[in-house]
């Protein structure tokens, strides 16, 4: 009977025992899953910035900090309908992107949170972050012309191409360019509606040719004749000089160049998602990308004007010397978007 209770005692122990150590187990496979899961070593980032410079700075955050980048590229507002669509299952821990414009969407479908952090507030100067987002470069929407042709001083505002001068001589991408949705959208806020309308009807009635092409072909076409003057994004010029192509290198070096009184400048921004899983590693890529290092490479490789004051403009945005920009308020500028989009209608701009 004594043996037998022993052996019972014995065998409860030992169940008891395999219990605990199960439960351990299980709890220890957990803690490594939770490790695992919470993604101390990983961010995943949703962008629709193509560019190779992005993913060498992707790859030089791995090399410096251990946390593997997960990138997801897309159009703007398709990763933007794909975050709201995931809700709270989205893999998306960052969202990066270019147009300003979409910072109004992104709140009003509260998909991005607030960003603490002392680094970037230091990094980049506080007309160009907000409270959920932060710009990490600019790019300005210049007036190009050909040299031989027109005299840069009778171009002095956006207005100015509006002229009768220029009838048939304007050059410029379609109304579906979130480029062109942004400079109208900041012209709306800024003007007023009643003025941004006048301004896109006179564009209209000095098109050149029907709109088409992307920026680059707008100063192609200039020099080929086909316009005397055009509306394209700065960065495109760099581009354009540094390009495998012979003739389009030679349109960069040639074409003229002019930042009309306050330029409208297109921002880049980054931003941590509603439901990041890795918020820590989110923050500290967007405080990389906004570091002396990261922005310097913006400029370089880019062409892209810095946010960071502490960093230097490039050779050939120095020739470009000096220039004024527009106060505006990249918060709301997208609540001006689909107005911009009726009204490009309305004067039919293709």
């Amino acid at each position: 009977m004594l043996k037998r209770k022993k052996l019972l005692s014995l065998t409860l122990t030992a169940l008891i025992s395999m219990g605990v150590l199960a439960g351990c187990g299980q709890k220890n496979q957990e803690a490594k899953a939770e490790e695992t899961g919470s993604g101390e070593k990983v961010v995943n980032v949703y962008s629709s910035r193509h560019y190779d410079i992005d993913k060498q700075l992707f790859k030089d955050f791995e090399s410096d900090t251990g946390i593997k980048v997960n990138l997801v590229d897309g159009k703007s507002d398709e990763l933007i309908e794909r975050m709201a669509r995931e809700g709270d299952n989205t893999s998306a821990d960052v969202f990066l992107t270019v147009g300003a414009e979409n910072i109004a969407q992104l709140n009003e479908k509260d998909l991005i949170k607030d960003i603490s952090s002392e680094k970037i507030n230091e990094n980049i100067p506080s007309e160009y972050r907000g409270k959920n987002w932060v710009g990490l470069t600019s790019r300005a929407r210049i007036i190009v012309y050909n040299k031989e042709k027109v005299n840069p001083e009778t171009i002095k505002t956006y207005n100015d191409l509006t002229k009768d001068e220029f009838k048939g001589k304007v050059l410029t991408r379609s109304s579906s360019s979130s480029y062109n949705n942004a400079l109208l959208s900041s012209f709306i806020q800024l003007d007023g509606a009643e003025k941004a309308k006048e301004w896109a009807q006179g564009i209209v009635n000095n098109f050149a040719r029907t709109p088409e092409g992307n920026d680059r072909d707008q100063a192609k076409a200039i020099m080929a004749g086909i316009g005397d003057v055009g509306i394209m994004n700065s960065y495109y010029i760099a581009k354009m000089i540094s390009s495998s192509d012979a003739e389009e290198a030679k349109v960069g070096k040639e074409i003229g160049v002019l930042f009309p009184e306050n330029t409208h400048l297109n921002l880049s921004f980054g931003a941590v998602t509603k439901n990041a899983k890795n918020e820590k590693n989110a923050v500290a890529l967007l405080e990389y990308l906004t570091e002396e290092k990261a922005q310097k490479a913006y400029v370089d490789e880019n062409g892209e004007f810095a946010l960071n004051t502490k960093v230097g403009k490039s050779e050939l945005q120095k020739s470009w010397g000096d220039f004024t920009v527009q106060n505006l308020n990249y918060e709301t500028l997208g609540e001006s978007k689909q107005e911009a989009t009726l009204i490009f209608d309305q004067v039919g701009w293709k």
